[in-house]
C-alpha cells in the first residue's frame, strides 16, 4: 500500500541537516538504514530470520520525508499490507515507525553534541547509550526497580514459548516489568504473559521494552506487544543497555545470539569490580530443556570457571520459582542501589571492561584473529567467545555479514583446543535442536568453520 503517515509518539520536527542526511543514499548518509529499519518494523508479527530474504522480498519498497508547516509526514511507497486496518495503518506501527525516525536521528547526531567525544572511551560510550535512552523516554526516575531483561531465541518450539509465557504471566502477576530484544519466540512470549498478569492485578503502567540495532531488526521484526522500542546504533550497545536498565536477566533456552548474550553478561559480572554487586540471573526453560541448560552450563564451566557458575541459578519447569527469585532479586537491587546512592534506572556502578563496548565488526579477518586462548583474564576469554558468536549471528541473519559469506565463505574460528573443541560441540548441538539453521543445506551457507591451529 501507499500511505501518507503522521507521527505518532515521537520525533514530528527535524532540521535541515538532518532530512538532508535520511534523503542521502551515498554511503555516509542515512536513507538505506532509515528504510531497513523502517521495512522492519512494518513487518512486525511477520516472523522471519534472514534481514537479506526480507530487504529483496520488498525491494519495491520506500519511504520519503515530506515536510509539512506544522511538522513531518512520512511517506509510504509499496509498504506491507498487513501493516494496514482498512486503509488505516496500525497505531502500534506507526508509533514504531517514529521511533525508528527518532532513534537513528539522535544515534547519529549524539556524538557531534558532546563536547570531546571519543568512540574508544567508555565513559563516552557509557553515556551515550544513557542518553539514547533517556531521549527515548525509557528511564524513568523514581520508578522502583522492576524491570526483567528475558533474552531467548526466536526460532523456538510451540511448548518452549508457551513456558516462556507462563514465567511472564507469574512476573506480571508480581508486577514486574519485561524488557526483550522484541523479536518473536522468547522475546515475545514473556511480553504476552505479563500483559494478563497485569491484567489480573489491574496494573496499568506495565512496560514492554523492546530494545534491537540496525543489523538485527530484519530478522527480529518487533513483536506486536512492545510499546517501548529504542533501536541502539550497534550490538555492543544494545546489550549494555540491557544491562544498565534492566535489574535482573531470565536467560530462556536459544542459540547462538543467546549464547553471545550469556557470554556478554557473566564476563561482566565477572570482572573484580562487579563482585559484591547484586544482579538476580536465572537460566530456565522446561522439564525437556534440563538437557540444554545442562549443556550451556558445562560450558561455562569450562570455559570460564565455577566462579562464572555462581553467577546465575538454573531453574527447571518451574515458573512461579523463577519469578519469586526475580522479585526477590529487584527487593536486593533496590536495597543496594539506595544504600549506594545509585540510580534506580540506570546501573551507572556496573563496571564494563572496554573489551564489551567497543564495536566489534564480524568479517573474515577479524574472526580468524580472535584469541581463542586460556592466557588472559577469565572476563577477556568471554568478551573473545563472544565475538565468536557475533560473528555467527552476522553470517547467518544480518545482511552485510550474509553477503560476506556469500563473497568470501565461512568465516574461520580457531584457538585453544580446550575452548575450540566445547564451542564446536555446543554449536553442533545448536543444530541438532534446531536451534540455528543447519549447515550444508540446499537453502543456506554455513557461515562459519572451526579450524585446526590457534589464530
Amino acid at each position: 500500500m501507499n500511505a501518507l503517515v503522521s507521527p505518532e509518539g515521537s520525533l514530528e520536527i527535524l532540521s535541515n541537516y538532518e532530512v538532508s542526511r535520511l534523503k542521502d543514499k551515498s554511503e555516509g548518509g542515512l536513507y538505506r538504514l532509515f528504510r531497513q529499519c523502517a521495512l522492519a518494523v512494518l513487518n512486525t508479527g511477520i516472523e522471519t530470520d534472514d534481514c537479506k530474504e526480507l530487504m529483496e522480498a520488498h525491494a519495491d519498497f520506500d519511504v520519503r520525508l515530506v515536510p509539512q508547516p506544522r511538522g513531518l509526514k512520512l511517506e509510504l511507497v509499496n509498504a506491507p499490507g498487513h501493516a494496514f486496518v482498512d486503509g488505516e495503518m496500525l497505531r502500534a506501527m506507526r508509533e514504531h515507525l517514529f521511533s525508528v525516525l527518532r532513534d537513528i536521528v539522535y544515534s547519529h547526531s549524539l556524538p557531534n553534541t558532546i563536547a570531546g567525544f571519543r568512540k574508544d572511551n567508555p565513559e563516552d560510550l557509557t553515556n551515550q547509550v544513557f542518553h539514547i535512552l533517556r531521549n527515548a523516554r525509557v528511564l524513568e526516575a523514581g520508578r522502583q526497580p522492576d524491570l526483567v531483561v528475558c533474552w531467548g531465541g526466536h526460532s523456538i518450539s510451540h511448548e518452549e514459548y508457551q513456558y516462556s509465557k507462563d514465567v511472564g504471566h507469574q512476573l506480571g502477576l508480581r508486577a514486574l516489568s519485561i524488557c526483550t530484544g522484541c523479536g518473536p519466540g522468547a522475546m515475545k512470549g514473556p511480553m504476552k504473559g505479563a500483559t494478563i498478569g497485569h491484567a489480573k492485578q489491574r496494573v496499568k503502567n506495565g512496560r514492554y521494552i523492546g530494545i534491537t540495532e540496525p543489523g538485527i531488526i530484519g530478522a527480529e521484526a518487533p513483536n506486536p506487544i512492545v510499546n517501548e522500542l529504542v533501536i541502539m546504533p550497534d550490538i555492543e550497545k544494545r546489550l549494555e543497555a540491557f544491562v544498565r536498565c534492566g535489574h535482573g536477566v531470565i536467560v530462556f533456552p536459544g542459540g547462538v545470539g543467546t549464547a553471545e548474550e550469556i557470554l556478554y553478561l557473566l564476563g561482566i559480572l565477572l570482572h573484580p569490580d562487579n563482585a559484591d554487586l547484586p544482579f538476580p540471573v536465572v537460566f530456565t526453560g522446561r522439564r525437556e530443556n534440563a538437557e540444554y541448560f545442562e549443556m550451556i552450563d558445562k560450558f561455562i564451566r569450562n570455559a570460564l570457571g565455577d566462579e562464572a557458575a555462581s553467577k546465575y541459578e538454573i531453574i527447571i519447569d518451574d515458573p512461579v520459582r523463577v519469578a519469586q527469585t526475580m522479585k526477590q532479586g529487584m527487593r536486593d537491587v533496590e536495597t543496594f542501589r539506595r544504600a549506594m546512592q545509585d540510580a534506580y534506572y540506570f546501573n551507572w556502578m556496573l563496571k564494563i571492561d572496554p573489551v564489551f563496548q567497543l564495536p566489534f565488526e564480524p568479517n573474515h579477518d577479524n574472526m580468524r584473529a580472535l584469541e581463542l586462548h586460556r592466557d588472559q583474564p577469565v572476563h577477556l576469554i568471554a568478551a573473545n567467545l563472544r565475538k565468536a558468536f557475533s560473528g555467527i549471528v552476522a553470517g547467518n541473519v544480518k545482511e552485510s555479514g550474509i553477503r560476506q559469506i556469500q563473497a568470501k565463505g565461512p568465516f574461520e574460528i580457531a584457538g585453544d583446543p580446550t575452548l575450540i573443541k566445547p564451542l564446536e560441540a555446543m554449536l553442533e548441538q545448536f543444530v541438532t535442536q534446531n536451534r540455528m539453521k543447519l549447515p550444508g543445506s540446499t537453502a543456506y551457507r554455513p557461515s562459519y568453520r572451526i579450524v585446526s591451529g590457534a589464530a
